[in-house]
């Protein structure tokens, strides 16, 4: 899995970024324990939480 930056997430909508926390999601279950694509799911949903997390903040 690619890891997704703030970068990547702040020309998306609040729609998209819920879509796209329940997909990293599904691919961290689906990962395997301490692999590259379980640290990178992980850096991605929190990347995910903090931009969702900013915008509810800026409202």
């Amino acid at each position: 899995m690619k890891l997704i930056t703030r970068y990547d997430l702040a020309s998306k909508s609040e729609d998209e970024l819920h879509g796209l926390y329940h997909t990293v999601f599904n691919a961290l279950v689906q990962s395997a324990p301490q692999s590259a694509d379980r640290r990178n799911a992980l850096a991605s949903l929190e990347n995910i939480s903090r931009e969702l997390n900013q915008r509810c903040g800026n409202q």
